[in-house]
């Protein structure tokens, strides 16, 4: 079955304007989604002659297989980024325990995780890694890039170019802040919730 776009648009948000969101969602995230459809078509298409062909500087096989990841983490994260973003309020509910718990307080946490979104190319992402229980915030310079094998992503903040120029030119920071202030702690605890369901079994 193909893939669908299944999150929304959330319009004009604090410090992010509907322009920005309709070009990132109904061109880039919109885009992804269609890609992965795409490559995923021509891996299935492929003839067993040409598989013989597999090299690592370059075959088709390489080229989709590289395109393949790319487009589908680019799918994945956006997805979470607009599913968490909108009904801004003050950080709250069990992740927002277990960040205080990790990281000493909100502050903390809050200092890193701009950091590390002023320090990446593409994405900072708070996530749950399964292989020691505990959360961590990954850096990815693209998204088939610098993401760890078992960890769940909670909070991904898109740092590429085209989520914050028209609204804050080259003023990122500006833009984390309002990412920050537009977050969906409900949609979010939702998300680290089903983590929990799965630790507790």
């Amino acid at each position: 079955m193909a893939h669908q776009i299944n999150s929304r648009n959330p319009g004009e948000l604090m410090g992010i304007s509907a322009r920005t969101n309709d070009i990132h969602y109904g061109k880039l995230y919109a885009g992804y989604v269609a890609k992965r459809n795409e490559i995923e078509e021509k891996i299935g298409k492929i003839k067993p002659y040409e598989l013989e062909f597999a090299n690592q500087t370059y075959s088709k096989l390489r080229g989709l297989k590289e395109g393949e990841t790319f487009a589908a983490n680019g799918m994945i994260l956006h997805q979470l980024y607009f599913s968490i973003l909108g009904n801004g309020g003050k950080p709250a509910g069990e992740l927002y325990k277990a960040i205080l718990k990790q990281w000493g307080s909100w502050e903390s946490y809050y200092n890193e995780m701009v950091a590390v979104g002023l320090t990446a190319r593409g994405w900072a992402i708070l996530a749950f890694d399964f292989s020691d229980m505990k959360l961590h915030i990954f850096q990815a310079d693209a998204q088939n890039q610098g993401g760890v094998w078992g960890a769940m992503p909670l909070i991904a903040l898109d740092v590429y170019e085209h989520a914050y120029f028209i609204d804050h030119g080259s003023n990122r920071k500006a833009y984390i802040e309002a990412f920050f202030e537009n977050l969906n702690w409900e949609a979010i605890d939702k998300r680290y919730a089903s983590i929990k369901t799965v630790v507790s079994k």
